[in-house]
């Protein structure tokens, strides 16, 4: 197997036969899994070299709407320290929060699932399954004690890991009830030692955008609501094919729904009396939902002529200039047509405040935060001065070395602003839109409008105050 290995690394890959890249192919594989397992360990090493100092700078997940933050692995994990996620997330070319589920995943194996975790280190389970075991134990709604973690434990790994998302939601489920970690439904006699775990929900999966301009909303409902919407659904998509839609069954629901989504929240504003823009129907305008879409437009006498193709911000998706017109038909639909700002245009202002004209050109110019490998929208970001403003310099008579202008702000999601502040990472602009950020382990990377490239160095400078694992 060295030799087709050595064969393949010389470029002899088409001197092999069937069987030679058969067993070329199987060894490759299996390299990959022991690559897969032994990351999982070095994550887990490099939790341990990272303790918090307290438990408010451990490492947690925010929760979308929620005040909470969830941790990144169940109890009776090692807490780790919230800004050394980065710094391993930059080498291996991935996003802080993908770092974060590594350790995570890594701690929760190794700890609560530790059957599963010798066996992926044996070669039995493949990393990527347990890693899937290990998400759901973290994130099971009500928490997974250390007892019950250790159940599931035995069960997956009792079939080595062999085990579907299905079968694996059924056995947290049935965990959940077996250890009682679950409250008592309040509508259930306390005498018959029911617990429940409510699994009602409305969720809208706004990562997965069809090419067609569509989302996938999934919800599970009590059973008199299901009835009543199925009904609603039926009536809406009827009332549809009567006012002469062609369109099929399915479609004419999909669209019953969202009328009546926009007709409930119509009626609510018009019942509060909010003083908001109406329509010539007297309601007021019912989609709350801002969707910033970019067309690239040319000029044709007096008339503008937009590109049939464009961006949405959200998600840096890509939208048709059909789907805009069929939203902006709609007659409760706002439309709002900014100034196009000029991103390569050097904006200045006085003081430390931004501005919103510059704050929006920033914005458009980054699209996303400009830390390595982060892709959270910049207009929900911070806007950063790159070199800190100083609010004593004009007190003291010097020279302003972070003003308030294009070339000095960039765009930075919140956790990735307070790394900035608190740590040793530092960044600089190196053209529009460009940066170069240097790590607290002296590794490089470029930041710009085409995403993160690696600047290579041979051997990095050791972080301040941290030995170097090469002397030691």
């Amino acid at each position: 197997m060295i030799e087709l290995l050595a064969k393949a690394e010389a470029g002899g890959v088409d001197d092999l036969t069937a069987s030679g890249l058969l067993a070329l192919a199987r060894e490759q594989k299996a390299t990959e899994e022991r690559a897969a397992a032994g990351l999982l360990v070095t994550a887990a090493q490099w939790a341990d070299l990272h303790p918090p100092e307290s438990i408010h700078h451990a490492a947690t997940f925010a929760v979308p709407g929620c005040e909470h933050e969830e941790p990144i692995a169940g109890a009776g994990t090692p807490l780790v320290a919230e800004f050394c996620v980065a710094e391993l997330g930059g080498v291996l070319g991935i996003s802080t929060t993908a770092a974060k589920r590594l350790i995570g995943h890594a701690l929760e194996l190794r700890h609560r699932l530790p059957r599963l975790w010798a066996q992926v280190h044996a070669g039995r389970v493949p990393a990527w399954r347990a890693r899937a075991v290990a998400e759901a134990t973290i994130h099971a709604t009500p928490s997974l004690t250390v007892e019950a973690a250790a159940f599931v434990d035995a069960q997956v790994a009792a079939v080595a890991g062999r085990i579907g998302p299905a079968q694996l939601d059924r056995l947290v489920a049935e965990t959940i009830k077996r250890y009682d970690l679950a409250v008592p439904d309040p509508a259930s006699d306390p005498e018959d030692g029911y617990l429940y775990v409510d699994p009602r929900h409305a969720t809208l999966h706004d990562q997965e955008v069809h090419f067609a301009g569509t989302m996938r909303f999934e919800a599970e409902l009590d059973m008199a609501d299901a009835l009543d919407l199925d009904r609603a659904l039926a009536h809406g998509a009827a009332t549809l094919a009567a006012l002469g839609s062609v369109e099929p069954l399915d479609a004419r629901r999909s669209a019953a729904l969202g009328d009546l989504a926009r007709t409930q929240t119509a009626l609510d504003l018009h019942h509060q009396g909010t003083a908001t823009t109406r329509t010539a129907d007297g309601l007021p305008v019912a989609r709350e939902v801002v969707l910033h879409a970019h067309f690239d437009a040319t000029f044709s006498g007096d008339a503008t002529v937009f590109g049939p193709t464009g961006r949405l911000e959200e998600r840096q998706r890509l939208v048709l200039l059909d789907h805009i017109r069929d939203w902006c038909a709609d007659s409760r639909t706002k439309v709002t047509i900014k100034p196009v700002i000029d991103l390569n245009a050097h904006l200045t202002a006085p003081g430390y405040a931004i501005p919103d004209r510059i704050r929006e050109q920033v914005v458009l110019r980054d699209r996303t935060c400009v830390f390595p490998w982060c892709t959270r929208p910049a207009r929900r970001a911070d806007i950063d001065h790159v070199i800190p403003y100083d609010h004593d310099a004009a007190a003291d008579g010097r020279p302003q070395p972070g003003p308030t202008q294009s070339d000095n702000l960039a765009a930075l999601c919140r956790s990735h602003h307070r790394l900035k502040t608190h740590t040793a990472w530092r960044y600089a602009t190196v053209g529009p839109g460009a940066f170069e950020w240097t790590s607290p382990h002296g590794h490089r990377y470029r930041r710009d409008p085409t995403g993160t490239t690696r600047i290579d160095e041979s051997d990095p400078p050791d972080p301040p105050g941290i030995p170097s694992p090469r002397r030691r």
